[in-house]
């Protein structure tokens, strides 16, 4: 891909743009509101510049309400050979994208799945996607050439392609995105009127649930209002299990006891939570195709773990991104760990300074060893991605 332009420059927006422009694609930003188009250009997303003739591709990276209408007007200027969005709500943009174009041939509906609780070309990132889902939804009409057009991208952005129906991605991001950003803003809203006594016991545990409720309001009212019937099923049954608990408190308020069988559904509920967490916790040191993955063996003596897991965390490297074994042969500790193929080098290199023999899983050895649990994760999940993202031949 040799010229891409981007509509909205956004954090999406800009992120590709700054992901595309790395690889070398000449890409043109356009967005009503200049300044946040310059800003993106200064960045490093691209240029301001109108392009002379048609892009290979046109990424339109509005909110979903806006999907259409403005896809309509690119299409009628001739701005791009190909195009696709990256709203996160897909039946209603496709339905309105079949009606305002009349060539739909050329549109391939898409959603990164990657984002930040700030919004704007500002909180942007290059690495934004990289081993993120994206899904693509293609129409049955849709052509092989803007397929290939909109699988450039995503690959170069180091994402995963996933392709799925509409009503199947808007049921599932209802589920995993757009229900828990109201639950997270109705308990920010609680603290509003909170006094400031209250506010001073603020914890993590509070953060970390209203993290993402900082999100653009209006963005975020458009993107409930594409999504409407999903996401109130969601909260339908979120509703019920609240009733239910309510119940379960305020007999408990009224009995002032000691607990008794009036406990049972507050544990319920609890343990459902804890069961539904498992299901989401990222695996640990997952080789994605910008990362490299390191073991390295260490001493068990107190403070050494530690001191290894703040070495490597200077180097974008998380507690859940680590796995802890023994290695039988040694009858050693070993640490398994993934780290941005950008600074591997640089940490291989802090480690041996620092007296840790770290190993690049991804080089064989010169012994015989049996596959590290980071290779069997890659391994399980290459086949897993490779089954999701198998992508249709098309006419």
């Amino acid at each position: 891909m040799r010229t891409l332009a981007i509509v909205g420059t956004g954090l999406i927006g800009t992120s590709i743009g700054l992901a595309m422009s790395r690889h070398g694609t000449a890409v043109h930003l356009l967005d009503r509101d200049a300044s946040a188009a310059r800003t993106a250009a200064a960045l490093g997303a691209g240029v301001t510049d109108a392009p002379a003739g048609p892009v290979d591709l046109a990424v339109i990276a509005v909110p979903p309400g806006a999907v259409a209408g403005v896809l309509a007007q690119q299409c009628a200027r001739g701005l791009a050979r190909s195009y696709t969005d990256v709203a996160s709500v897909k039946a209603l943009p496709a339905r309105e994208v079949s009606g305002s174009i009349s060539d739909a041939s050329c549109y391939v509906g898409g959603h990164p799945m990657a984002g930040r609780e700030r919004s704007g070309p500002l909180a942007a990132r290059a690495d934004l996607f990289e081993g993120r889902p994206w899904v693509l939804t293609p129409s049955s009409e849709v052509a092989q050439t803007a397929l290939n057009h909109v699988l450039e991208p995503v690959a170069q952005c180091g994402a995963v392609p996933l392709v799925m129906d509409c009503e199947g991605h808007d049921r599932a991001v209802a589920l995993t995105s757009h229900a828990p950003h109201v639950v997270a803003s109705l308990m920010a809203a609680r603290l509003e009127q909170s006094p400031q006594d209250a506010l001073r016991l603020v914890g993590q545990g509070l953060r970390d649930a209203t993290r993402i409720a900082g999100g653009d309001a209006h963005l975020w009212a458009d993107i409930l209002r594409s999504n409407a019937e999903p996401v109130a099923r969601v909260l339908r049954e979120v509703e019920k299990d609240l009733a239910t608990l309510l119940i379960a408190l305020e007999e408990l308020a009224e009995d002032g006891g000691p607990p008794g069988p009036d406990m049972r559904p507050m544990v319920d509920l609890l343990e459902r939570g804890v069961a539904g967490l498992r299901g989401i916790r990222p695996a640990p040191a997952r080789r994605t195709a910008g990362r490299r993955p390191f073991r390295v063996p260490i001493d068990e003596k107190p403070g050494e773990l530690s001191r290894l897991l703040d070495t490597i965390a200077e180097h974008g490297v998380g507690i859940d991104d680590v796995i802890t074994g023994v290695d039988a042969e040694q009858d050693r500790m070993t640490v398994e760990f993934a780290v941005p193929a950008i600074s591997a080098q640089q940490l291989h290199r802090l480690l041996t300074e620092r007296g840790w023999q770290a190993e690049d899983t991804s080089v064989p050895s010169q012994r015989h060893r049996q596959p590290s649990r980071v290779d069997q994760l890659w391994e399980e999940e290459v086949v897993q991605e490779t089954r999701a993202a198998s992508l249709p031949s098309l006419p």
